[in-house]
């Protein structure tokens, strides 16, 4: 009838949480002893709930018993299965309370929050560059590794970043995405892009701090600097004059 009445006559010593069942007070109270007394015969992990250590089997025993209908990927757990559903349905229920950005999981969200705070946790043991996510780290590491792990099919090309291959694949497809607005040349980097556009603006930002002139490329401000210095690097093959 407790449940009818509301009434919970048994209460917790440490938090004053209350309870209509003098098991469930029971129960409760490992939340703070730490008890654990449901062992995995497997692999020994333990468990407050006799409940949680029977989900915790199907690692060991493969069983899925929650299908997505929409595309019958199988889940251990119906929670796994609830928060897969937002792959579908779009739902984000985690929205960053500075920038309004949403996530489906709150651990992308707890990630996230790093671009605002600052915090960077992992640290690279051979440079000391530090990084807000554990995946950047890894990937960081393949620059003293010299680990290329993405390689193009067409020419055997080896990349470090998966967004480098991406690019690169540019080459063999002739995809060229960035137009220009100002005339039809279209480009394969945005960078080269943005490069040729100060052709139609006329801007010039590498200056010569020696007599001010301006120069659209830093490759040409770099060949300018030799009339300055008087360096010749190119010597003629048969007459080594340079």
């Amino acid at each position: 009838m407790r449940i009818h009445t509301g009434q919970k006559p048994f209460p917790c010593d440490v938090c004053e949480q209350r309870f209509s069942l003098k098991s469930s007070l029971k129960t409760h109270m490992r939340v703070h002893t730490g008890d654990k007394p449901f062992p995995c015969d497997v692999c020994g992990q333990r468990f407050r709930h006799k409940s949680n250590l029977n989900k915790h089997m199907r690692v060991h025993t493969g069983d899925k018993p929650f299908s997505c209908e929409v595309c019958e990927q199988r889940f251990s757990l119906k929670s796994s299965l609830k928060t897969h559903m937002r792959v579908h349905t779009g739902d984000k229920p985690f929205p960053c309370e500075l920038c309004g950005q949403r996530f489906r999981h709150k651990s992308n969200l707890n990630k996230h929050m790093r671009v605002h705070t600052g915090d960077k946790p992992f640290s690279c043991e051979v440079c000391e560059q530090r990084f807000s996510l554990k995946s950047s780290l890894k990937t960081h590491m393949r620059v003293h590794t010299g680990q290329k792990p993405c390689p193009c099919d067409l020419c055997g090309q080896r990349f470090r970043h998966k967004s480098y291959l991406n690019i690169h694949m540019r080459i063999h497809t002739g995809d060229k995405q960035f137009p220009c607005d100002f005339c039809v040349q279209r480009f394969r980097h945005r960078s080269n892009l943005n490069t040729h556009i100060r052709v139609h603006t006329g801007d010039k930002p590498f200056p010569c701090e020696l007599c001010a002139q301006r120069f659209r490329h830093k490759s040409n401000l770099s060949k300018h600097m030799r009339v300055h210095t008087g360096e010749k690097p190119f010597p003629c093959d048969v007459c080594g004059q340079r």
